[in-house]
């Protein structure tokens, strides 16, 4: 006979067990799904600017804009009756607070990155003053033999770059971010002087690196294949564990 509506029907015991032991895997599968589907954003912020960074004594570069310097465009120029020199440097800001500020070295001076470029751990840093480039103009009026020459990796044989990147690394609360710079140096004698910085930008997670030219950028935690089947298994034994099976 069927039961009446009004009389719930009691399950056996066996099968209140089974369906207590699926609650519970469910559950916990609910709740790790979860726990992996929240993204852990890694959040690029990108400043836009054209400026120029030749600059005497120095230029700052304050990377995250907080209102401390990071890295420093220093320009000296030298000038004579019998030779002229341009030159363009960077040096990180460095103090007992600020240890391990520092750019990319390409060997010869502060490396002209291409976009596209992975800045992070175990890209060469050391934290000093790099020469970006420089020109020499021998002559004036104490001789009629004219020659210019050119040096760092920024002055490209004095075809100067377009759209490079600066590899950075520096310190937020005494961690380590990553970031970029990209300038243009235009061709020429009076390149070095007229250098622009069209933009910079870093990561928001510590130690995490950068692509030079990405502008944003978000992390998030996939899943691959069968991923859910493994989980779903797993919490089924420890729903078990728990029920004492």
């Amino acid at each position: 006979m069927k039961p009446s509506p009004a009389t719930p029907s009691q399950l056996s015991e066996p099968v209140h067990h089974q369906l207590s032991m699926y609650a519970l895997a469910a559950s916990a599968a609910g709740v790790g799904m979860l726990a992996l589907a929240q993204p852990a954003e890694a959040k690029i912020v990108y400043t836009k600017t054209n400026v120029h960074v030749f600059g005497y004594p120095c230029n700052s570069l304050d990377l995250n804009n907080d209102g401390i310097a990071d890295f420093w465009f220093c320009g000296v120029y030298n000038g004579s009756d019998c030779a002229t020199e341009v030159q363009l440097g960077i040096d990180p800001q460095t103090a007992p607070s600020l240890p391990k500020n520092a750019i990319w070295y390409s060997g010869n001076g502060a490396a002209a990155l291409r976009a596209g470029t992975r800045v992070g751990r175990g890209a060469p840093f050391p934290s000093k003053w790099l020469l970006m480039a420089a020109v020499f103009e021998n002559g004036g009026t104490c001789t009629t033999h004219h020659s210019t020459g050119f040096s760092g990796p920024w002055e490209n044989g004095g075809k100067g770059v377009a759209n490079r990147y600066l590899g950075l690394r520096f310190e937020i609360r005494g961690k380590i971010h990553y970031g970029w710079a990209r300038l243009n140096l235009p061709a020429g004698f009076h390149g070095v002087s007229n250098t622009t910085m069209t933009g910079y930008a870093y990561e928001t997670i510590h130690d995490k690196p950068i692509i030079t030219g990405k502008t944003k950028g978000a992390d998030l935690i996939t899943l691959p294949p069968g991923s859910l089947g493994h989980l779903s298994q797993g919490s089924a034994r420890l729903a078990a564990s728990r029920s004492g099976k």
